[in-house]
């Protein structure tokens, strides 16, 4: 008789690998698959794709399966796929619940994405979930959601760099879900100046005037709008297509253009 192997399941997050948020994220992938955690030790939001050349990085056995890493989420994704896991790397990777919502030009910020984005560029299948709320966090309907969403994932063959972001909205439950592209919103941008017992100015960064612009079809508007969990497939290719010939018609004095290949 022989046994089905079970998947081997990476999570990891950028809130800390005791948070919240992470904790629901386990238990909700736990029946589907061995997991395996390994997150910053410490909260990293907003970290973005950061990683550690300049510094060791350690990592700490918090229980059996369970490792906090003194780096940032990236960090944490490298070394779980290409140290801890090398030998035996996972089927999938999922990171979060993030404790806030990672939308539209959040991803390019976000810690919670940037782990995943790091476990398909290693390629490794990835999702990163966040719960479009703020405190107090009700994380039951994203874990049940989560769940749904891995098992389908587990199901099929997934192509080594799918890289998915979820968002769940808070305080509901999520009619349905929608898979959308990014939208565009805003916090504001101001800046709060002051100055410190010894006379030095600093400075707070980032708004808290949020809006977003109504685009049918984008996570903003399925999450804040519909309701609804957005789910938005992401690729690695930035490269702005139709601005191509616009600039390959400008005139650079002193170079010669030259086709690309060529």
């Amino acid at each position: 008789m022989t046994s089905t192997r079970r998947p081997r399941i990476l999570v990891s997050n950028d809130d800390g690998y005791f948070s919240e948020g992470l904790q629901a994220l386990v238990e909700a992938v736990s029946p589907l698959g061995e997991v395996w955690v390994v997150a910053p030790d410490r909260e990293q939001s907003a970290a973005s794709h950061a990683i550690s050349l300049h510094r060791p990085l350690r990592i700490k056995e918090i229980r059996e399966r369970w490792f906090a890493v003194d780096g940032t989420p990236t960090d944490s994704a490298y070394l779980a796929i290409n140290h801890l896991l090398k030998d035996d790397r996972p089927q999938i990777m999922v990171s979060g619940i993030n404790h806030g919502a990672n939308l539209a030009d959040d991803v390019t910020y976000s810690g919670t994405v940037a782990a995943a984005m790091e476990g398909a560029l290693l390629g490794v299948p990835a999702i990163a979930f966040s719960l479009a709320s703020s405190a107090p966090f009700d994380f039951k309907p994203a874990a049940r959601f989560a769940r749904s969403l891995v098992a389908a994932a587990l199901a099929r063959p997934l192509p080594p760099r799918m890289l998915l972001n979820v968002n769940i909205p808070g305080g509901v439950e999520p009619d349905g879900y929608v898979v959308t592209r990014l939208g565009r919103h805003s916090y504001g941008y101001s800046v709060v100046e002051n100055v410190d017992p010894r006379g030095r100015k600093y400075y707070w960064i980032g708004g808290s005037e949020y809006e977003h612009e109504d685009i049918p079809g984008s996570d903003c508007n399925a999450v804040h709008l519909d309701k609804r969990v957005s789910v938005t497939p992401l690729h690695f290719d930035l490269t702005d297509s139709g601005r191509m010939a616009d600039v390959a018609s400008w005139t650079l004095e002193g170079f010669r253009r030259v086709e690309s290949g060529g």
